[in-house]
C-alpha cells in the first residue's frame, strides 16, 4: 500500500469518472474484507484507515468498553481499553491497531479481486444513477469497438454498453469512433448490475428525432400520433395539429424536405413517410396506404378490421415490397388490413370472371361503388359531393331526377343512367 498504489485509485477515478471518496471507502472495505479472511473472524468490527501521503493501510480492532466482558471479540474491560487509551470509559468505543507486519503488501494482494469486484459494483451503481432518470430520452454516443454481432458503445460520462444485434438496424455499418443517437429504453437491475437497453430501432427514436429537428413537434404545435417502422428501410408517421393555420406534413417534411430528409440520413436512409392523422377512420387508413390509391373500405369496428378494395394496378403498391406498406399502415391506424382487387367486390375476378352479376348476394350489390361505372372524374366528383357514391343509390333515378343533383346537367344524368343499365 504504497503512494503508488494510490496513484492507481486516482487513475481509477479519472477513467471511471467514479468519486474518490467512493473508491476509497470501496478499497477500505475490501481490506477489511482481506483483514478477517487471513488474520481475524468475521464477528469482530474492524475499521481501516488511508493515509493520503503515504497510501499505508492501518487496521483498527473496535470494542465497546464494558464493567463486564460477555464476548472478548467485540467488548473489552475498562482496565484494559486504559491500555490504549488513558481516557477511555464504559460505554466508548476503543480503537486497537491489529495492523500486521508488511500489511500494506500483503493487504494490497489478498484484497486485490474484492477491490476489482467494489470497484465495478461502484461503476454499476454509478450507471444506475446516472441514467435511471433518463429513461425514454434520446442520447448521444460513439462507438468504442465491434465485436462480430455485438456493438459496444461510450455513452455520457465514458460508461459502455452494449447495442444488441436485434436493436441495431439492418445494414448498417458500425465502426470505432462512429457517432450515434440511440433511444434509451430502461434502466434494469439485473444479477450482474444495472442494464441499460438501448436500441436504434425503436420507434420513438423517430419521435425523438422530430423532436430535435423539427420546432414545432417540440413545441407541440404538431402532435406525432403514431409510428409504425421497418428499421432501416421504412417508416410512417402520423401527424396532426390543433391549430388549422398549420400545415403539419409540411412542418414535418421542411423547405425541399431538408428536415426529414436529416432524419432519414441518421436512420441509414431509411424512408420517412409523413401522412395526415385523421380522426376519422376511413380517411386514416386511406392516408395510411399512401401512395396507393384506395377504392372502397369495409370497417368491421367491432374486430377492428378493414377490407380495403383497391384497383388491380394499384394493388402491389397497396401491399408494398414483401407485404410492407399495409402491415406499416396496420401498425400505424391500429387496424387488421386486408387488400382485396376491387373485382372481388363485384364477384369478378381472374378465374371466376365467367360469375354473373345476378349471382351476387344482395349484401354485395349495395356496397357496389359508381367507380365501378367508369364515369368521367367530373361526374364522379358531382355524385360523391351530393353523397351519392353507391350504385344501389341510382338504380332507379331518372334523367329528371338525376338533373336536380347540382351539376348534374342533362347530357352529364343520361351518361349515369345509360350506365347504370349496361352494368
Amino acid at each position: 500500500m504504497q503512494t503508488q498504489f494510490l496513484a492507481a485509485i486516482n487513475q481509477i477515478c479519472d477513467e471511471k469518472n467514479i468519486p474518490r471518496d467512493k473508491v476509497l471507502e470501496t478499497i477500505k472495505a475490501a481490506l477489511r474484507t482481506a483483514y478477517r479472511k487471513d488474520y481475524g473472524n468475521k464477528d469482530q468490527e474492524i475499521d481501516v484507515e488511508l493515509d493520503d501521503k503515504s497510501g499505508l493501510a492501518t487496521v483498527y480492532l473496535l470494542k465497546t468498553v464494558v464493567k463486564k466482558v460477555e464476548n472478548e471479540e467485540l467488548e473489552i474491560s475498562l482496565k484494559e481499553a486504559q491500555k490504549y487509551d488513558k481516557k477511555a470509559e464504559v460505554g466508548d468505543i476503543v480503537k486497537i491497531d491489529v495492523t500486521p507486519a508488511e500489511y500494506g503488501r500483503i493487504a494490497a494482494q489478498s484484497a486485490k479481486q474484492v477491490i476489482i469486484q467494489r470497484i465495478q459494483e461502484a461503476e454499476r451503481d454509478m450507471m444506475y444513477d446516472m441514467f435511471k432518470d433518463r429513461e425514454n430520452e434520446m442520447i448521444n454516443a460513439v462507438v468504442h469497438r465491434v465485436d462480430g454481432m455485438d456493438v459496444y458503445v461510450n455513452l455520457d460520462n465514458k460508461i459502455t454498453a452494449n447495442l444488441p444485434m436485434s436493436e441495431q438496424i439492418q445494414r448498417e455499418k458500425y465502426y470505432a469512433g462512429q457517432r450515434l443517437k440511440l433511444y434509451l429504453d430502461k434502466v434494469i437491475k439485473t444479477t450482474k448490475g444495472p442494464q441499460l437497453l438501448i436500441s436504434r430501432t425503436h420507434p420513438n427514436l423517430v419521435r425523438k428525432l422530430l423532436e430535435l429537428e423539427i420546432p414545432e413537434v417540440k413545441s407541440g404545435i404538431v402532435q406525432v400520433k403514431s409510428i409504425a417502422r421497418d428499421p432501416g428501410v421504412r417508416c410512417k408517421v402520423a401527424v396532426s395539429s390543433d391549430d388549422d393555420k398549420i400545415d403539419p406534413i409540411g412542418s414535418c417534411v421542411g423547405q425541399k424536405g431538408v428536415r426529414v430528409q436529416n432524419i432519414m440520413e441518421e436512420l441509414n436512409g431509411e424512408r420517412i413517410d409523413i401522412i395526415e392523422w385523421s380522426e376519422d377512420t376511413e380517411k386514416y387508413i386511406k392516408a395510411s396506404l399512401s401512395p396507393a390509391k384506395t377504392a372502397k373500405l369495409i370497417l368491421d369496428d367491432k374486430t377492428h378490421h378493414a377490407k380495403v378494395y383497391v384497383e388491380s394496378a394499384e394493388r402491389p403498391l397497396a401491399i408494398g415490397k414483401n407485404g410492407q406498406n399495409v402491415r406499416l399502415a396496420s401498425i400505424l391506424t391500429g387496424w387488421e388490413i386486408d387488400i382485396m382487387d376491387i373485382s372481388e367486390l363485384t364477384g369478378v375476378s381472374g378465374e371466376g370472371a365467367a360469375k354473373k352479376k345476378e349471382e351476387l348476394t344482395e349484401e354485395e350489390k349495395k356496397t357496389q361503388t359508381i367507380e365501378l361505372l367508369k364515369l368521367a372524374p367530373e361526374i364522379e366528383e358531382k355524385l360523391k359531393a351530393a353523397n351519392l357514391t353507391l350504385i344501389e343509390q341510382l338504380r332507379g333515378l331518372s334523367v329528371n331526377d338525376l338533373k336536380q343533383v347540382e351539376g348534374i346537367d342533362e347530357a352529364a344524368a343520361t351518361t349515369i343512367v345509360d350506365a347504370i343499365k349496361n352494368f
